[in-house]
């Protein structure tokens, strides 16, 4: 049997070698199964073939040998199933770049929006990799957990429905790696990418020492925002508020561990946010959603006031503090949990 047939028939792609992308072929390799990773890096897939170690971005975690990492995009083009874990705004050039196969299953890791398009990562992947079943792998989970088998349980969103999720469970599905189905494509999407943006407002919160009683206060109102905005675009309320809506949202505005996470916090803290983003190996995706984010609200006649004050923040125009003023200062009003549309 030749390599390309052998893939075919066990193998199964992640595509990314960053920390998530590192998680997730040590999550699918658990059991033995074989997986092949791309990283864009030579340093890394060096690391990972010679010492089943990833020191550049998940140094924590001893990876199994049923790894294999590639700087070849073209090996993976064969394999039935694509964890796809790129930078969202390198998506489409890395499905461009890579091509696969009419009848593949990508599956859409990457939470975010693409900048100057507004393209949310399932109509970048419809654009690039037309004929390609699709579906959204979403919900709380930190690298270095799943990594470790710490359980998790996520949404797998299916966009062929029934018949996709019958395919892709098995090869996911792991004892500490549970997925739900959902059909919800939409939702799914924009809840992980405005956790996000609303997970650097969090930390902006912790980096002025302003309380846990704020903090909590803005992830319900951020919610309120992701529900809104979430509605307008066709998405179902079950879902945002489900593990790649609310729960992803929880998760992500309480920790360090998470990358906008700690933007946040180092922007509440008086850091300036082009210089952090310069320094950093990981890509914290809010940071790029937020202002595409903002201008898509905008168009809509969407209030999203979490958003726009991240843009405010990151565009370095008004000190974090006064930006927070303003928003305890805006006009007072029933709450209406984020059904309302405007």
């Amino acid at each position: 049997m030749t390599l390309r047939q052998v893939q075919r028939e066990r193998g199964i792609g992640v595509v990314g070698a960053g920390a998530w992308g590192t998680a997730l072929a040590q999550m699918l390799a658990a059991d033995g199964r074989e997986v092949l990773l791309w990283a864009r890096e030579p340093e890394v897939v060096a690391a990972i073939n010679a010492a089943q170690r990833n020191p550049l971005f998940l140094p924590s975690a001893s990876l199994s040998p049923s790894i294999r990492a590639t700087g070849n995009l073209a090996d993976l083009a064969a394999l039935p199933v694509l964890l796809m874990v790129t930078p969202a705004q390198h998506m489409a050039a890395t499905l461009a770049e890579m091509g696969c196969s009419s009848d593949c299953d990508l599956v859409l890791c990457s939470k975010g929006i693409e900048a100057g398009t507004g393209r949310v990562m399932a109509e970048v992947a419809r654009d690039a990799a037309p004929g390609c079943g699709l579906a959204i792998l979403s919900g709380p989970t930190f690298a270095h957990e799943v990594a470790a088998g710490l359980p998790t349980a996520v949404t797998l969103a299916c966009g062929g429905g029934q018949a996709q999720w019958d395919r892709l469970a098995p090869a996911i599905a792991r004892p500490a790696f549970r997925p739900y189905y959902s059909d919800d494509v939409t939702g799914a999407e924009i809840g992980g990418a405005i956790k996000n943006v609303l997970a650097i407002a969090c930390g902006v919160v912790e980096g002025l020492a302003l309380g846990q009683n704020a903090r909590a206060a803005l992830i319900a109102r951020g919610y309120a925002e992701m529900l809104r905005f979430g509605l307008a675009l066709g998405a179902r309320a079950d879902t945002l508020s489900g593990l790649s809506g609310l729960g992803d949202l929880v998760l992500t505005c309480s920790s360090t561990a998470s990358r906008n996470f700690s933007l946040g916090k180092a922007l509440g803290e008086g850091a300036v946010a082009s210089e952090l983003m310069a320094n950093r190996n990981s890509v914290a995706e809010g940071a790029h959603t937020a202002p595409v984010l903002a201008d898509l609200a905008r168009q809509r006649g969407i209030d999203m006031p979490i958003v726009d004050a991240v843009c405010v923040i990151l565009a370095g125009t008004a000190p974090a503090r006064n930006v927070v003023a303003a928003l305890l200062a805006r006009p007072l009003r029933a709450e209406q949990g984020g059904l309302e549309l405007g």
